[in-house]
């Protein structure tokens, strides 16, 4: 199930932004790469081909739609094998280097240290998610929330929601989506966010989902706190 850990009865007054929702693969970590060359060696295996441009195209996808389109590719094997040898394959990446992104971590600390709660919404599994948690100081996320605990991936709204739900709950108080920030990449996550009503931040990566009804920076590479509250005040103004 999703988890969550985090002691909100500090009397701190509520900060601004009331939280931060993060999407792991290509926003936090370059782990698309990882992906990318699983799906190609997989399809490999069963005598097929896949294209750089095919596995951009499954870039923040949910994996069960992914591990469909791999069988179109030619793989022959059950869906949950195919996500299991998937994934099973980004966690041995990650075990020797997690390859953050510029400014990830950092900013990460920031929210941290300045007490705002933070949720990770990804559509990998519980057993990558953990790889990358295991580097975190302990109580970096408050909530956690992977592909396999939620009925509908990204686009659907259900992720973040579900994430928004879990702080919620672990805090006791009452969160207002347009009041916390969520970072992404793709074209699914960035359209999951916006339709949750969170203030939708893209960082392209791997794939670049162009202009919409989000928030668009270059990098997170200098951003802090600072700059993430007057992102809210700008829109309530």
């Amino acid at each position: 199930m999703p988890s969550t850990s985090f002691d909100f009865n500090s009397g701190s007054e509520p900060r601004t932004p009331q939280a931060v929702l993060w999407d792991m693969d290509g926003t936090l970590i370059d782990t698309e790469p990882y992906w990318i060359v699983a799906e190609a060696e997989l399809v490999a295996a069963h005598g097929g081909t896949w294209t750089e441009e095919q596995g951009l195209s499954l870039v923040g996808s949910a994996l069960p739609n992914s591990a469909k389109i791999l069988q179109e590719a030619g793989v022959k094997l059950p869906a949950r094998e195919i996500i299991d040898l998937l994934s099973s394959q980004v966690v041995a990446g990650l075990r020797k280097e997690i390859p953050w992104r510029p400014g990830a971590r950092e900013l990460l600390a920031a929210c941290h240290a300045a007490g705002i709660p933070q949720a990770l919404v990804t559509m990998s599994e519980r057993s990558i998610v953990n790889e990358l948690l295991d580097q975190l100081p302990e109580g970096t996320f408050q909530a956690s929330v992977t592909g396999e605990e939620v009925s509908q991936g990204k686009p659907h709204p259900e992720p973040y929601l579900t994430g928004l739900r879990l702080l919620q709950e672990v805090s006791g108080k009452e969160l207002s989506a347009e009041k916390c920030i969520g970072f992404e990449d793709s074209v699914p996550g960035i359209a999951s966010a916006s339709a949750a009503g969170l203030h939708a931040v893209l960082v392209p990566n791997a794939t670049d989902p162009g202009d919409g009804n989000w928030r668009r920076i270059d990098s997170l590479d200098g951003v802090d706190v600072e700059e993430m509250t007057r992102w809210l005040v700008q829109v309530s103004a």
